[in-house]
């Protein structure tokens, strides 16, 4: 990709809207602009970081802003105007015919990265920003924006940046037979760094679920009315229901948000003995969706026997459910019929999905375990699937260097595995970097971005 052309783009959504924002960015932004724009009054000059009032030739009349080290860090020039369609590719037009090319998906942030204004791991959390709907997503988003978690990565790698340069230091005297660095105390090293990346990718189970969605699996016999909380919960009659045991036959997905958190409801097919292959098939799927969930709603009728719940929950169990880390609780639900019965206080949530009671209760129950989860959690939470991964390689790397060193492998071996460390902690912010990995991240961010 070129850097020292002249880009352009719009900046704000598709479609027409009361304003648009065209962006200009690169060596000839200033003069590009100048040339087109009549300012008011004509003495008036296009000041940095000054809001100026201006015409575009013929086209429209509104507000230019010159940035001489940008968003990009290269000359911007913003202009504002009406957003109707035709006054917006008008302008694109005409610049694109004074020399400028029309930027790609996430040009103007890689070319902040490429330019040192954000490191990679902040670049992609650009992204996270824009796409975040949700108080809790935006939260997660700002924090790495900001670069604690980038400060975080830096100082590992400049630990083991020390450690390596060390060892390669010993490979200048190796006929001396010289140790500079103490193997005690960097199998030490080693193992602390290694809890940290580890402190990090365990973070990244509730990271991704307060990005994503947290996974819920709502699970059950068939007929306690899974869908029906489901569409209780929603608000709206997402799932069919109907008193014929087995109308669920596959999970069906839907999320709704209560005070920030971001809820992913799994309705699945319900647990019994039987011998239709379809129905079989949804039951494993339903026990797929429960050892994927980080919270399971028990769904139990509450005119049945309580012993039945109790025995689904060992059968989920047997099934290979760990709830080691989950939040489970059994939702009694159907309160409202004559003869349901509420087991033993305190055991189970008492709601009625038809009816809509007890679902306030049950909502703030969810938001409370989350709550709590984000309290308990690091201050820094990895929400990344690529960071995940890159850590998980530079753990591994790490471990060969910790038995390497307790083997007593010569210091050039061991500088191997921690270049490859290194090497992966540089690829989440961007000291290691390729076309290919910088291509494959910017092409998800929006076109003016």
């Amino acid at each position: 990709m070129k850097r020292n052309d002249t880009i352009v783009a719009v900046a704000t959504p598709q479609g027409v809207g009361g304003i648009a924002v065209v962006r200009l960015s690169g060596p000839d932004a200033l003069a590009m602009a100048t040339s087109h724009l009549n300012l008011r009054p004509p003495t008036s000059d296009l000041r940095p970081r000054q809001a100026v009032y201006c015409r575009f030739d013929d086209l429209d009349d509104g507000i230019a802003v010159y940035y001489p080290q940008g968003y990009t860090g290269e000359p911007t020039v913003e202009f504002s105007c009406h957003g109707s369609l035709y006054v917006q590719q008008a302008l694109l037009q005409t610049l694109v015919d004074d020399g400028a090319r029309l930027a790609e998906a996430g040009e103007f942030t890689r070319r902040a990265f490429l330019n040192g204004r954000l490191d990679l791991s902040q670049a992609e959390a650009v992204a996270d920003l824009i796409d975040a709907v949700t108080p809790t997503q935006h939260q997660l988003a700002v924090s790495q924006l900001r670069g604690g978690y980038a400060d975080e990565l830096k100082a590992l790698r400049q630990q083991l940046l020390d450690l390596t340069s060390l060892l390669e230091l010993e490979l200048d005297f190796s006929q001396e037979d010289v140790e500079f660095a103490d193997r005690s105390q960097l199998i030490h090293l080693v193992g602390s760094l290694s809890l940290r990346i580890n402190s990090l990718r365990n973070s990244f189970r509730l990271g991704n679920a307060l990005k994503r969605g947290i996974p819920t699996a709502i699970i059950g016999r068939p007929n306690a009315g899974k869908s029906s909380l489901l569409n209780a919960l929603l608000a709206d009659d997402r799932a069919i229901v109907s008193p014929i045991a087995g109308t669920t036959r596959d999970t069906v997905e839907e999320t709704f948000s209560i005070d920030g958190f971001t809820f992913r409801l799994i309705d699945t097919a319900g647990l019994h003995p039987t011998d239709d292959p379809l129905e079989n098939l949804g039951i494993k799927r339903s026990i797929a969706a429960a050892v994927q969930a980080d919270i399971i709603l028990y769904v139990h009728d509450a005119t049945r026997s309580f012993a039945d719940a109790l025995a689904d929950m060992q059968s989920l169990q047997d099934a290979g459910v760990s709830l080691e880390g989950k939040h489970l609780w059994i939702v009694n639900n159907k309160m409202d019929l004559p003869d349901a019965v509420n087991p033993t206080p305190g055991v189970g949530i008492a709601v009625s999905s038809t009816q809509g009671t007890g679902l306030d209760n049950l909502r703030q129950v969810m938001v409370d375990a989350v709550r709590r989860d984000k309290a308990a959690s690091s201050d820094i939470l990895l929400t990344n699937a690529r960071h995940y991964d890159a850590l998980g390689r530079a753990d591994a790397a790490l471990r060969q260097v910790a038995d390497a060193l307790t083997q007593g492998v010569p210091a050039d071996l061991v500088a191997v595995d921690l270049r490859d460390a290194l090497y992966h902690l540089g690829t989440i912010t961007g000291d290691v970097a390729n076309d290919e990995i910088l291509s494959n991240i910017f092409s998800r961010f929006c076109i003016g971005k």
